[in-house]
């Protein structure tokens, strides 16, 4: 049986760079193709002799598409299929706005000005983004750091029906991710920014991550946030959840954040789960 994942979100908000992404990984990448004809697409995969393991429609790119045609659409693959996602790609409006005045580019909707554009696509977007497996804040990201985002969730180790759990590192003096849906604040560790040879360094290597580690509130509060999630994923699961995104949060999202995703990851991973992990701000 295949796979199938709808691909929507708003105007600038990176669906180009998702479709070539996912062609990348292997996806069999349908772009800008009215929504009404998913289903029948779907039935041709489903049939003898199709080689189209995974499948992604990539919707509303051009405008036109109104969540009253995407929606029936998708539940009608739902009902067909066993294995559908829709994943939502959202960006703040300032960011939207910067993005078109950069480009110069036309908003498909085109009504008075791109931002009331924005503010009309958002209206009617809403419903659908409610509905989403997974929202994607892209308004932080570079097209390189949405490729690795996309590449950690969907690449070829994130096959499966399994809820999967991807742990992102953040830092505050950046924002919040606006598409998580636990926030946890790294702040009150001690601080390897304030060790001068360690300042340079990040949490990847190995002297932030013996500095970050070697107190005892860290492994304290790993231990009891490892407990924690242990008890809420079979509970999300139960749900229907497909994606949970735990945030990590320290000051400026490269030495105490990081340390602890990449160790939550590594725990959730031993334990079975299917778990990601994905550092934001790591290079800034």
């Amino acid at each position: 049986m295949s796979e199938y994942l709808v691909v929507t979100g708003m105007s600038g908000a990176g669906r180009s760079t998702a479709g070539a992404t996912l062609e990348d990984l292997g996806w069999f990448v349908i772009d800008n193709m009215p929504s009404s004809l998913i289903p029948r697409v779907a039935e041709l995969a489903e049939g003898s002799g199709s080689e189209m393991g995974r499948v992604a429609f990539v919707v509303g790119r051009g405008g036109g598409e109104l969540p009253d045609d995407v929606l029936p659409a998708i539940e009608a693959l739902r009902s067909q299929q066993g294995r559908v996602r829709v994943l939502f790609l959202d960006a703040p409006d300032e960011v939207l706005l910067r993005r078109f005045e950069g480009t110069r580019r036309r908003h498909p909707l085109d009504a008075q000005g791109v931002e009331a554009s924005i503010a009309d696509e958002r209206r009617l977007l809403g419903g659908l983004r409610d509905r989403a497996d997974l929202v994607v804040d892209t308004g932080e990201l570079n097209v390189n750091q949405l490729r690795a985002r996309l590449i950690e969730v969907f690449g070829d180790h994130a096959t499966g029906g399994t809820m999967r759990t991807s742990v992102v590192s953040f830092g505050f003096k950046h924002g919040i991710p606006l598409d998580v849906d636990l926030v946890f604040d790294c702040r009150f560790l001690p601080n390897p920014y304030w060790d001068e040879p360690l300042r340079g360094l990040s949490g990847l290597d190995a002297p932030v991550r013996d500095y970050v580690l070697g107190y005892a509130e860290t492994t304290d509060f790993l231990d009891r946030l490892e407990d924690l999630l242990v008890n809420l994923l079979p509970a999300y699961q139960r749900e229907g959840k497909s994606y949970l995104t735990v945030a990590m949060g320290c000051t400026g999202g490269r030495h105490r954040s990081v340390v602890l995703a990449e160790e939550l990851k590594r725990r959730l991973a031993d334990r079975g789960e299917a778990t990601s992990v994905f550092h934001r701000d790591v290079e800034r």
